[in-house]
């Protein structure tokens, strides 16, 4: 993305939370950010800060970077007075929000509509771990449907979602634009090949129960019936741990099993195990555009994907293969065997850079403030 004269323009990019905090959404506005500074446009990130541990300011690659408190600290409603200060007091001229999810998003929008500041929204739509939070999704989205409406535009990171939240919301398709994720990770140097490491099958996301970590180590020992070379490796951190823990161990599976993170930033160790993987396996209830899977792709690896909303969507494009949400243990591990040893790994594709999906945001901002200010005018 090459720089454009952009200096003017102030951006607020508002995320419930951000590194060292791990997932998509983190990820998305690290790559998005930098980028966008890059381009000359004067970002600020402004997300929430539950530890109270954290700088409450401070600058990396170019981008401002601002915590507030947020409370309760053992939950995800993130309930953040200090965002609403921040947005009436720090003349942007625009403010971008980063899924709807918790209390951050409608307070950020209400802030915004009225200190009179046009706002987009990103949905990053995802699933969740309690059952009831799910079930509430759609009064949620009742409740967020005035402000939402008013936003100067929505925008989707995965081409279902348009036809969802324009039914759900009682909005025009109109009022949505794609703009997908990008996969940049790049094969790391002197890696070797993926069968030289077993049949390693790697399992990516955060560690919450909707992910489908799970499923990958129920399935594990009917692999090792047919692949005793087989490991797996669970790359995420989050509250879900003890539980996949105690099911590895309750199955046997000893040093099979290995769980932990790799810190957000370090790209080249992410490469490195993408590279070596024989198998990325993505089982989650509900993902909107998988990262993971899109940069697994990109490195020619085989992805194995539960069939559901974005993960469906690759698996309809013959980019990955997929079981039903649902399967048994089982048949989980009849569709990972089949990906092992007939591998679907399609064609060099064409993927959406991060660089695309800067440069995509920066135009959606420069149309959106000029038309404010001609309106203004």
């Amino acid at each position: 993305m090459s720089p454009t004269a952009a200096h003017s323009l102030r951006v607020l990019m508002v995320t419930p939370r951000y590194f060292p905090d791990m997932g998509g959404v983190e990820t998305h506005v690290s790559e998005v950010t930098r980028r966008l500074a890059h381009a000359g446009a004067d970002v600020t990130i402004l997300t929430t800060d539950r530890t109270g541990r954290r700088p409450a300011s401070e600058q990396i690659d170019g981008v401002s970077i601002r915590r507030v408190p947020a409370w309760p600290a053992r939950r995800d409603y993130y309930f953040a007075p200090g965002i609403f200060r921040v947005i009436a007091q720090g003349g942007w001229n625009l403010v971008h929000c980063q899924s709807y999810h918790t209390l951050v998003a409608p307070l950020a929008m209400l802030a915004a509509r009225r200190a009179n500041i046009p706002y987009v929204v990103t949905f990053h739509g995802g699933g969740h771990s309690s059952r009831l939070r799910t079930a509430l999704r759609g009064g949620q989205w009742a409740l967020l449907r005035p402000l939402l409406a008013r936003a100067a535009l929505l925008i989707a990171i995965a081409r279902f979602e348009i036809a969802l939240y324009s039914s759900r919301l009682r909005l025009s398709p109109d009022r949505f634009v794609f703009i997908p994720n990008g996969a940049d990770l790049q094969p790391a140097p002197q890696i070797a090949a993926a069968s030289a490491h077993g049949a390693l099958i790697v399992s990516v996301g955060r560690l919450e129960r909707y992910k489908g970590h799970h499923h990958a180590i129920a399935a594990l020992p009917e692999v090792l019936k047919q692949r005793p070379d087989a490991r797996l490796r669970i790359v995420g951190a989050g509250p879900y741990e003890p539980d996949l823990r105690r099911l590895a161990q309750s199955l046997g599976l000893g040093e099979r099993v290995e769980i932990g993170p790799i810190p957000p930033t370090d790209r080249q160790a992410m490469a490195a195990l993408m590279s070596s993987a024989a198998l990325v396996a993505l089982l989650s209830d509900y993902e909107t555009h998988p990262i993971a899977a899109l940069e697994a792709l990109a490195l020619g690896r085989p992805v194995l994907v539960a069939y559901t909303s974005g993960l469906g969507e690759l698996a309809d494009q013959g980019l990955a293969r997929s079981v039903p949400l649902g399967s048994s243990p089982a048949q989980v591990a009849s569709a990972m065997l089949e990906q092992l040893r007939r591998p679907l790994t399609p064609p060099r594709i064409d993927l959406p850079s991060w660089d695309d999906c800067a440069t995509n945001l920066l135009q959606l901002y420069h149309s959106i403030t000029a038309r404010s200010m001609s309106c203004a005018s």
